[in-house]
């Protein structure tokens, strides 16, 4: 059989040529650059929906434990008194109580128990086990997994006593940790001073519950560990991962939050605490807690104190979606607050009653001032 010229060309034609092959090779670099930010963008959906999910599993716990109880959980409380072997210095984080309100009763129950391995016996179940952040209790060195938001990177795995979710003290500089006359503007009290549906007259929609702050387990243990705090040098730490804990002023004006920051790390020179999400059994806003003041991602910073126990406080919450942080609100939505959300005057100081004087942000944390605003 005779062969036509061009099929004969195509019979010698055995491999691809170097220039053929480079620019299949080019092709294919192009289609994965084109693809790999829709898959990390897919993969981020999906972690903060999966976020999204967890936060309102917390609120239906907090509706669930008002139903019993009439009130929402506290923020801080427990037991008093005795040692720290046989009491918990009333620092109990509220996420304890709440435990078997999202399918943790196995968990409550040993922590209610007691933990026998401890020298001093604890003082029976009111007594919530030993104390929080000293290791002493074995119930809650492994918090459970409803509490890590899986954007976050600051927990080095899912077992330890972390967690990325926080309670709201509202729109709140002054006593962000233990009140003012033991009084808060957000819907979380401490001890037996606990706020229900019926204090919340601002409307449960335009009240914010729950958010994220970011695990601080994974930064340079000095930040954690040093009091008054670790001294950094320019562009060591993100601002997201520590408070700054010598701004004095904040009262009046918690605008001064922003000088200990070149808008993403904290300036050289700068004590710097980082608590948040290291020890969930904890009640103190170092560990637990954020504020409707600053938005989203921006800088967290203190008037004094050392180690978790501030008490005027600037904590924004803080995460790891692009562009803001979910939040679920007290009537159990969720929904996600833009890094750009209204903060009003931040020059001024907050009374406790009143309207709230840090814009949308500041209102959507105030359960009783009187003012209502839209989401962003």
């Amino acid at each position: 059989m005779v062969l036509s010229p061009l099929r004969r060309a195509w019979a010698r034609r055995t491999a691809f040529t170097l220039v053929e092959l480079l620019v299949v090779i080019a092709i294919i670099g192009v289609l994965v650059a084109l693809l790999l930010p829709a898959v990390q963008a897919a993969r981020e959906a999906a972690r903060r929906t999966q976020c999204n999910n967890q936060l309102k599993q917390l609120t239906i716990a907090l509706h669930n434990y008002h139903d019993t109880y009439q009130v929402f959980v506290f923020r801080r409380g427990g037991t008093g008194g005795g040692t720290t072997a046989t009491s918990n210095q009333n620092r109990l984080s509220g996420f304890i109580p709440l435990l078997p309100f999202f399918e943790q009763t196995a968990m409550y129950n040993n922590i209610a128990g007691g933990d026998q391995t401890i020298s001093v016996p604890p003082m029976g179940p009111t007594a919530w086990g030993a104390w929080p952040t000293g290791g002493r209790h074995d119930g809650w060195n492994d918090s459970p997994d409803t509490l890590l938001c899986p954007s976050d990177d600051g927990y080095p795995n899912k077992r330890g006593r972390f967690n990325s979710y926080a309670f709201s003290v509202g729109d709140q500089v002054e006593g962000a940790t233990g009140g003012i006359g033991g009084q808060f503007r957000g819907p979380f009290g401490v001890s037996a001073n606990c706020y229900g549906m019926h204090s919340i007259t601002d409307g449960t929609s335009n009240t914010v519950a729950f958010s994220e702050r970011l695990c601080m387990q994974n930064i340079p243990g000095t930040y954690k560990q040093q009091a008054p705090g670790n001294v950094g040098s320019a562009r060591e730490l993100e601002h997201v991962l520590g408070v700054a804990t010598r701004v004095s002023g904040l009262i009046s004006n918690p605008a001064l939050c922003r000088t200990v920051t070149d808008g993403r790390f904290f300036v050289a020179g700068t004590p710097v605490s980082s608590r948040f999400g290291i020890s969930w059994s904890d009640g103190q806003v170092a560990y637990i807690g954020f504020n409707t003041v600053l938005p989203p991602n921006a800088s967290a910073c203190s008037d004094g104190g050392d180690w978790g126990d501030q008490n005027h406080m600037v904590v924004p919450p803080a995460s790891r979606h692009p562009g803001g942080v979910n939040a679920s609100f007290c009537d159990g939505s969720v929904r996600f607050i833009n890094n750009n959300i209204n903060t009003g005057n931040l020059a001024v100081r907050q009374p406790l009653s009143g309207p709230s004087n840090y814009g949308v942000w500041g209102a959507l944390g105030s359960r009783n001032g009187g003012d209502t605003a839209p989401s962003n």
